[in-house]
């Protein structure tokens, strides 16, 4: 496929997203979250083809996945949901693929319609980013089960979800090979899910903690082997890290629109405001944000596509988030700055949200720390 194809295939794919998702949120736009998840799952909008002989059906599955993303984004679905979505199927679905196969996927349940929602348990209070301190065990038991006991913390869809990803210690040690993957089902006795944090960001996707006490656990929930855990998390993570900012792609582009729109109709000092070199300049550096954007998460997905272990990108899955995450925040900052006033009111049709693109620097490891990752993928001897 040549590249001015593939871009046009992409376009369709978002514009036809778009349709749909704009058509479960007239029904469904004030539901709760699951019934929106649903809503978009009903309308067709993660199977659909743009048209029988589209393009869509050349399009690799991982880049289809990003492209829905966008369209659900673009028709106007708030930033929480986007991120809910990129992270369920990016964070755990795709990567889960791999590891459990076909019969794996069947017993998860119809993770597809909304019917299962799933939840990425990582996050303890005491840290996420040092998964070898965790305390949550799983305990091996005579029948070659476990038994799960403690807490995971700002888990995303934790209070809603229906089976979680739970990464536990099944060794003491602090080593690579100390922590195992289980596929826990949230209605099991023993298990606690927290009601929702009350958030300043992505608020329309729901957080909280899970707590397990003594929970049983037959050994087919396990993920691969035991002590597998951290090569699962890796490969978890470079997914995440490489396609999560998906979710903003959309609201970036309605929120360029929107200032565009702005900036040619409203009138100072006798003129068009989008008349001042000061005004296109924000303007041109938002496009320009977006275009990079984009530009690095479609190729990641291509690379996916391609074939490409998700191991081998962890440094360019990181240099994209990173990249990403920080565009977003300035894209929003110079949407703020021509809004004026009405960025700070709401319903004005120019509020803006700087809280949820400043998350995005934190959710799925910090800027920061990525950027270690990145500096010792250089060979640089630095220390955590």
């Amino acid at each position: 496929m040549t590249p001015g194809a593939l871009r046009t295939d992409i376009e369709d794919t978002v514009a036809h997203a778009a349709r749909l998702a704009e058509s479960a949120l007239a029904d469904a736009g004030g539901a709760d979250f699951r019934t929106r998840w649903k809503a978009f799952a009903a309308r067709g909008v993660w199977d659909a083809a743009p048209a029988p002989d589209a393009g869509a059906g050349r399009l690799g599955p991982v880049t289809r996945s990003v492209a829905t993303v966008e369209g659900i984004g673009r028709a106007g679905t708030a930033a929480g949901l986007c991120y809910a979505m990129a992270s369920q199927r990016f964070g755990i679905q795709f990567p889960l693929r791999s590891v459990l196969g076909e019969d794996g996927q069947r017993r998860l349940g119809d993770t597809e319609s909304g019917d299962v929602l799933l939840c990425h348990a990582l996050t303890e209070e005491g840290g996420g980013s040092d998964p070898l301190s965790m305390s949550t065990r799983a305990e091996p038991q005579k029948d070659g089960g476990y038994l799960l006991t403690g807490t995971k913390s700002f888990v995303t869809a934790a209070p809603v979800a229906d089976v979680a990803l739970v990464f536990a210690r099944t060794a003491a040690e602090r080593s690579p090979f100390a922590l195992s993957a289980f596929l826990v089902d949230l209605r099991s006795p023993g298990v606690e899910q927290s009601a929702p944090f009350p958030k300043t960001a992505l608020t329309e996707v729901p957080m909280g903690s899970l707590t397990f006490h003594g929970v049983r656990l037959g050994p087919d929930r396990m993920v691969g082997e035991e002590g597998a855990g951290l090569g699962l998390l890796t490969l978890t993570t470079a997914w995440e890290r490489a396609l999560l900012l998906s979710y903003a792609l959309g609201p970036m582009r309605r929120v360029l629109d929107r200032t565009v729109e702005w900036s040619t109709t409203r009138k100072h000092f006798g003129r068009r405001m989008g008349a001042s070199h000061i005004v296109a300049a924000r303007v041109a550096d938002m496009a320009l944000a977006l275009y990079r954007s984009r530009e690095l998460v479609y190729r990641m997905a291509a690379r996916l596509d391609a074939g490409e272990r998700p191991r081998q990108l962890a440094a360019d899955a990181a240099l994209t988030k990173i990249s990403v995450a920080e565009d977003y925040l300035l894209f929003s900052q110079q949407a703020a700055r021509l809004g004026g006033v009405r960025s700070f009111i709401e319903d004005s049709g120019l509020t803006a949200d700087l809280t949820s693109p400043m998350a995005a620097s934190t959710y799925a490891g910090p800027n920061d720390l990525l950027r270690i990752t990145v500096a010792r993928e250089l060979g640089l001897p630095v220390e955590n």
